[in-house]
């Protein structure tokens, strides 16, 4: 393989909720393919911002078992919980510019609103807790082309409104980390699943305000259960396995729309899928049309 290209930077950022599941394990996959198809640098990043929701050891269960599937950080993986400090300097800057302000509203206060903060807080100061800090969103539409899910737009202050960036708990939101952290790590290209899609017109919001660069973004089908629902780590029948990962892998591949392979090995499976990487092959829309059933036969 050559040696990675400085224009292409990918990341898989998984959060420490339990073990790798498929879905997950698609993301990775794709996220690597579309990697090592552009020669580029394929980024693990960790995002255990949520303690309320992380399983103890679920951080190095998921990164061994990426390795198991043959898909190692070319860098070192970073927590996004050791970098506290930074998100507190990029929440300073905008406190700066007046772009946040503090919020007492709970969520019963914006239950009349749909869940979605109004221009003006409901809530009156409380001095006996600590508030949440809100960006405040202007009337405007953001869009941006996706590589898969082609164009998406969203008027922000409609459709989401002020949105939270340091909860009242003290820690950094998502949307807030997840933006300094691209930057911070010279990210080029986002590859995710397309429940994520949503939130991409507040990053591209939070980026113009911290004056950072917008990214690429191509966002992947999510993989739904036999209900319909998105999959998640307790669906037990399609678990993915690092003692066996060879079915999980080949489903994977063949889930994103790529050609099936013969190969016995991890790392001939892996190179004989990038050889033949068809990114065009990927299934539009926010679900790919795979059968669940055929997903579970390849798995069991």
């Amino acid at each position: 393989m050559k040696s990675p290209s400085p224009a292409y930077r990918g990341r898989f950022a998984p959060s420490p909720t339990g073990r790798l599941h498929f879905g997950s394990l698609v993301a990775a996959v794709g996220s690597w393919l579309l990697a090592r198809a552009a020669r580029g640098c394929w980024i693990v990043r960790v995002e255990d911002l949520d303690p309320a929701r992380e399983v103890a050891g679920a951080d190095a269960a998921i990164l061994s078992t990426l390795a198991a599937f043959g898909m190692v950080s070319d860098e070192p993986v970073i927590h996004q919980s050791r970098r506290t400090a930074t998100y507190a300097g990029a929440l300073a800057r905008l406190e700066a510019r007046d772009a946040v302000y503090p919020c007492w509203c709970s969520r019963s206060d914006l239950e009349p609103f749909g869940g979605i903060h109004p221009a003006t807080c409901l809530a009156a100061r409380d001095a006996s807790r600590e508030p949440a800090w809100r960006v405040r969103v202007p009337a405007r539409t953001i869009a941006f082309d996706d590589a898969i899910q082609g164009r998406v737009a969203q008027e922000l202050a409609r459709e989401v409104g002020d949105f939270v960036l340091r909860r009242a708990d003290g820690w950094f939101a998502y949307q807030l980390a997840v933006v300094v952290d691209d930057a911070a790590q010279a990210i080029t290209d986002v590859v995710r699943g397309a429940d994520l899609v949503d939130s991409t017109p507040r990053q591209i919001f939070l980026q113009e305000l911290l004056d950072l660069p917008r990214m690429r973004y191509a966002h992947l089908p999510l993989a739904l259960d036999a209900a319909g629902r998105k999959l998640s780590k307790h669906e037990r029948a399609i678990a993915v396995d690092a003692d066996d990962p060879l079915p999980a892998l080949r489903a994977a591949l063949a889930f994103l729309g790529q050609r099936p392979t013969s190969e016995r090995t991890v790392a001939a499976t892996l190179a004989a899928a990038l050889d033949a990487f068809d990114p065009a092959c990927i299934p539009a829309g926010p679900h790919a049309p795979t059968p669940f059933a055929a997903l579970r036969k390849e798995l069991s």
